[in-house]
């Protein structure tokens, strides 16, 4: 089955990704079918897209009337087998736990055409593992979107051990045909390619913050204002050329010895998360944030994303 018989795409959870993957569809003319547990986390998942949409708006990237032809191609639905049964593409975006995964792609499974490619959002598992009791293992696939998944173009794509070719071509294609950049990830570890570069540096921010080494104010910035931004025209190993890899040798070779290494959580973390301390979502984290603050900081992000895409190259 090619891509362009695509028409129709579900996708299961309503969450933090879900109804952004949703929406990335829904703009670029496909039906899609929303699916979550409860009638009120599907309404609230309508609004962000709303409140989303609205800021594509404001800044003049979408005309006022392609919000309510956005919304017109989404339906929401609390019936999986219902919401499955006529997709032709589904991804699956409920939380990272291999269990409800497993359930959730032997159900989706069991209720789809034979020409159904299934796809997971997970963030570090492997498809391998959760999709064992699927039986149709070659329409298995990873496409794994970053948050905001409406605005940021990577999409990760894993073949499971016997996702078929076509499946993967068909995804690629598909991603492509919305605006993605899909990037293949030749082989299935933990983690796969963005998020193990990104807790790779995760684990040296929060040691240098544990050691006294810099505030957390000033460590973001250090970051946004430096390489941060640089990244973002040259990736990384573009500036190992421009700087010189005899250069990198020997930085490498001296830095090594003393950047973080250890395979634990580091403590301040734990000790964040014991406390309660979760970030927006709770009103602190490692910083401090007001009632009305995680709307402002999300249209704040997609402005200032949609502003910097704007003027990179493509």
């Amino acid at each position: 089955m090619e891509h362009n018989y695509i028409n129709h795409v579900a996708v299961i959870g309503a969450g933090l990704m879900g109804h952004g993957i949703a929406q990335a569809f829904a703009q670029k003319g496909f039906r899609i079918t929303l699916y979550d547990l409860s009638d009120h986390i599907l309404e609230e998942s309508l609004k962000k897209i709303e409140s989303n949409l609205s800021v594509f708006a404001e800044l003049g990237l979408i005309e006022q009337q392609t919000i309510q032809e956005t919304f017109s191609r989404i339906e929401i639905n609390t019936d999986l087998k219902d919401t499955v049964k006529k997709a032709d593409f589904v991804i699956e975006a409920v939380p990272e736990d291999l269990e409800l995964k497993r359930k959730v792609f032997k159900d989706i499974d069991r209720n789809t055409p034979d020409h159904t490619i299934l796809a997971s959002n997970t963030s570090m598992l492997q498809i391998s593992e959760f999709g064992s009791e699927v039986l149709k293992k070659d329409k298995l696939i990873i496409t794994h979107w970053f948050n905001p998944p409406y605005i940021v173009p990577v999409v990760e794509i894993v073949m499971g051990q016997k996702t078929s070719e076509n499946t993967y071509q068909n995804t690629y294609s598909l991603l492509k045909k919305i605006g993605k950049k899909p990037i293949k990830v030749q082989k299935e570890i933990p983690g796969f390619l963005i998020n193990r570069i990104q807790t790779a540096m995760f684990r040296e921010v929060l040691s240098l913050l544990e050691k006294g080494i810099a505030s957390a104010e000033d460590i973001d910035e250090a970051i946004k204002g430096s390489f941060g931004l640089r990244l973002s025209v040259i990736g990384v190993l573009e500036t190992m050329d421009m700087a010189g890899l005899d250069l990198m040798f020997k930085g490498t070779k001296y830095l090594f010895n003393f950047i973080e290494n250890s395979t634990e959580p580091p403590k301040i973390l734990k000790e964040k998360v014991e406390k309660g301390e979760l970030g927006i979502k709770t009103g602190k984290g490692f910083f401090t944030y007001g009632d009305a603050i995680s709307s402002q900081k999300t249209q704040y992000r997609d402005k200032k994303l949609l502003k910097i895409l704007k003027e990179l190259p493509t």
